[in-house]
């Protein structure tokens, strides 16, 4: 019997009891021979000896429970959830709130507990916190130094550089063309004179004022392109590629927002993504630790060396299979022998794709069907008809009972209308057909 963590500390996030249906409080049983999806028992079920389908009371089992210490005595596992949750509620430093939320701690003995093993703890210190950095991350307790106001180069007119820049004039800290470049159009033919009329007045000052509001928008978005450091592209360009390719789509798509808030604001929202990036990588990587059974850094060293083994023999063992399956195709050979040589060499092979001989058509493996949603609910025969056609089980599955509705509400149904009714590829429709008649599922109108 193993005591295990919860799905949680609300009843309602666990699965129901397969016996009466009820919401789960711990502790309870979960069977360790009946799966993929857990099969979960509440104890007055388990006393009963409750048997579903393929469960039976003799299987082996384990105590689901959190009612056990984790990083220190005198707190459970459950209650570390609760802390975290409860910080994660009402923030960190409002201790009487978190301490109100949780019921079973004071507010000093959260603060103390959170600081000791959440912030101060040297695990932290000497793992999370010591993830590469790049040489223009920023992690200080002050202001992020920002010099978005330095000398721009001075291009030569009509250069590659000037291009890049838009034409902007060091000098003159101007573009050689404006935002709205064409505003002063509207006002270049108005003229005050004495004899204006009242509206005539009015409205040459409205057109006055509509000038203005479009400088001020020029002057908006120029100072933008300098508070941020845009005028240099180049730089700019650098500056990104420092980030990880999924920052770098982050950093393309908050751009726009860069407008709203100052220079400073934006690099630390995007230096905040880079980190949280970086420590979710970590935390992926320790949990793989964990489940390998890895508990030190030393035997984490030779999983990876190990793992980097697996993985070359695997790649190997792949491409043997996949030229085997061409043998009688001698540039399919051919291609395979200069991959070999590439990665007996150390050379990462390029990837090649191995060319349809001319005797016949290459014919695609077939479906790998393993752990697919749905596959329980095929039988043999309609397991091979997915592997040959390439087919999910959820969507044979939902072709299947929209062609059984047609034909039940035509009394048959012809090839054509299969085909109107599930937009695929011809060919495979007309085998899901085909295989539909043969087993009896529908006729033929």
């Amino acid at each position: 019997m193993d005591r295990l963590a919860s799905f949680g500390n609300d009843p309602f996030d666990k699965p129901p009891c397969r016996g009466c249906s009820s919401y789960l409080t711990e502790p309870y049983i979960k069977c360790a021979e009946c799966g993929p999806s857990p099969f979960l028992l509440c104890l007055q079920c388990f006393t009963r000896g409750f048997e579903y389908k393929k469960h039976q009371s003799d299987h082996k089992y384990e105590i689901m429970t959190s009612d056990f210490p984790v990083l220190e005595p005198g707190w459970t596992a459950q209650e570390e959830m609760a802390l975290l949750e409860a910080v994660m509620d009402c923030g960190f430093g409002n201790w009487q709130d978190v301490a109100y939320q949780m019921r079973t701690k004071t507010k000093e003995e959260c603060e103390s507990h959170y600081m000791k093993n959440f912030i101060n703890n040297p695990l932290f210190s000497s793992t999370l916190l010591s993830l590469r950095k790049t040489k223009d991350s920023r992690f200080a307790e002050g202001a992020i130094p920002f010099k978005p106001t330095d000398d721009p180069p001075r291009p030569t007119f009509d250069s590659v550089l000037s291009r890049d820049m838009a034409g902007y004039m060091p000098a003159r800290a101007d573009f050689m063309e404006e935002f709205d470049n064409y505003a002063e159009w509207d006002l270049k033919d108005i003229d005050f004179v004495d004899d204006d009329s009242d509206i005539l007045r009015a409205l040459k000052l409205a057109v006055v004022d509509i000038y203005h509001s479009r400088l001020k928008e020029r002057q908006r978005r120029k100072k933008i392109i300098r508070d941020h450091g845009l005028i240099n592209l180049r730089k700019f360009q650098m500056l990104e590629r420092c980030y990880p390719k999924e920052v770098q789509e982050l950093y393309d798509v908050m751009r726009r927002f860069a407008r709203v808030v100052g220079p400073i604001e934006h690099d630390k929202f995007i230096e905040s993504h880079a980190l949280e990036f970086e420590l979710r990588r970590e935390i992926r990587r320790l949990q793989e630790y964990r489940k390998a059974g890895i508990k030190s850094f030393c035997s984490a060293k030779v999983y990876e060396r190990v793992k980097r083994m697996r993985e070359d023999e695997r790649r190997k063992r792949t491409m043997l299979c996949d030229v085997l399956q061409y043998i009688q195709d001698g540039r399919a050979c051919q291609q395979w022998l200069s991959k070999q040589a590439a990665i007996d060499a150390g050379i990462t092979p390029a990837v090649t794709t191995i060319t349809v001989s001319a005797t016949g058509r290459r014919s695609a493996p077939p479906l790998n069907l393993t752990g697919l949603p749905g596959t329980e609910k095929l039988n043999e025969r309609e397991k091979e008809l997915c592997q040959v056609v390439r087919l999910v089980p959820g969507a044979y599955l939902e072709y299947k009972q929209a062609l059984l509705n047609e034909c039940r509400r035509q009394g048959g149904l012809r090839l054509a209308q299969a085909r109107a009714l599930i937009k695929i590829d011809v060919n495979k429709t007309r085998k899901i057909y085909d295989f539909l008649i043969k087993e009896g599922y529908i006729t033929k109108a």
